[in-house]
């Protein structure tokens, strides 16, 4: 049964991105981490409400987060959006990229920036960041107060796809799990076609592709043609669907989340997958889809997503929904 999150189409399509209105309240910022410097855009107040923090999927950066996070600022919320290592502007070290240590990593970010000084904080991811957040909150559930995650399948703990051939529609989703954990072949064919590649993947992946405008196509570009940051990116994929991953991911699950946990899947993306895997990994999950939605849920659907985060992480959090 498909739950279907109510979009406000009129706020999503009013939601622009000002560089000047937001930098007046937004700054970067950059921190330690063991061996790897890390980057972080952050504002807001920090009040009496807990910091949400904001983790990003592949193959962008916290810039994926720009649109929502005023609205999460104007909350009441101290909002930062943290690229891990090998995304965006954070350091790309060797090695590094399973997810015990990028929960490790995050746990130490959040040290670093005394975030749970109050008390446990909100955590968000989208795609990858979805597997970060969770693997986080499983390995340090201390810090987490509430967990959202958005559009993603759980390496090893998501039931795999029936046997045969994937249909058209399927492959469009899935094509770039197999072909991210190949060794070599994708270094070899992406660098120098980065735009082509992107502008391909976002029209493929996306319901409203003219979301992502050139200006954001730009900053992805810039970033995924970095030296070491395709490797790095593609490390999260060889790491994750390893044996070891595997393994490591399976034993994770045995491991119930406590905190309430939201999962927002998009129509065109995994739909209500991701709903029914937390439910297999946490005992107090709430969600849905969000509808006429592609993959790219932070900015084909800003208000709607925003909204939805706004009401779960109040402390009485109900999230509308209606049943086709």
């Amino acid at each position: 049964m498909t739950i279907l999150i109510p979009n406000d189409d009129a706020a999503d399509a009013a939601v622009r991105f000002d560089p000047e209105t937001f930098w007046s309240r937004f700054q970067h910022g950059t921190m330690a981490v063991g061996d790897v410097r890390l980057h972080y855009v952050e504002g807001g107040e920090a009040g009496s409400l807990p910091p949400v923090l904001l983790l990003p999927g592949w193959p962008q950066s916290w810039y994926a987060w720009r649109l929502v996070m005023p609205m999460l600022a104007a909350s009441g919320r101290r909002v930062i959006a943290m690229d891990p290592r090998g995304m965006g502007d954070s350091g790309r070290p060797s090695g590094g990229y399973d997810m015990q240590a990028a929960a490790a990593e995050v746990h130490g970010f959040i040290a670093a920036l005394d975030l749970t000084s109050n008390g446990a904080i909100d955590v968000v991811g989208h795609d990858l960041g979805t597997w970060i957040g969770y693997a986080h909150a499983v390995d340090w559930p201390g810090d987490v107060r509430r967990l959202a995650v958005m559009d993603a399948a759980l390496p090893g703990i998501t039931p795999p796809p029936p046997p045969g051939i994937p249909s058209t529609e399927a492959n469009l989703k899935t094509w770039h799990f197999a072909f991210n954990r190949l060794l070599d072949l994708p270094e070899v064919l992406i660098p120098g076609r980065e735009r082509a590649f992107l502008t391909w993947l976002f029209a493929t992946k996306a319901v409203k592709g003219w979301r992502i405008d050139p200006a954001a196509l730009d900053e992805y570009v810039r970033v995924l043609a970095a030296p070491g940051a395709l490797r790095a990116a593609l490390a999260y994929y060889r790491a994750a669907f390893s044996p070891v991953g595997l393994v490591e991911a399976q034993a994770r699950a045995k491991r119930t989340l406590a905190m309430p946990v939201l999962a927002l899947g998009a129509e065109t993306g995994v739909g209500d997958m991701l709903l029914e895997t937390m439910r297999l990994v946490a005992a107090d999950v709430r969600g849905g889809t969000l509808a006429d939605c592609g993959h790219y849920m932070p900015e084909e659907r800003p208000a709607t997503v925003a909204g939805a985060l706004i009401r779960f992480l109040s402390s009485d959090a109900t999230l509308e929904t209606r049943t086709p």
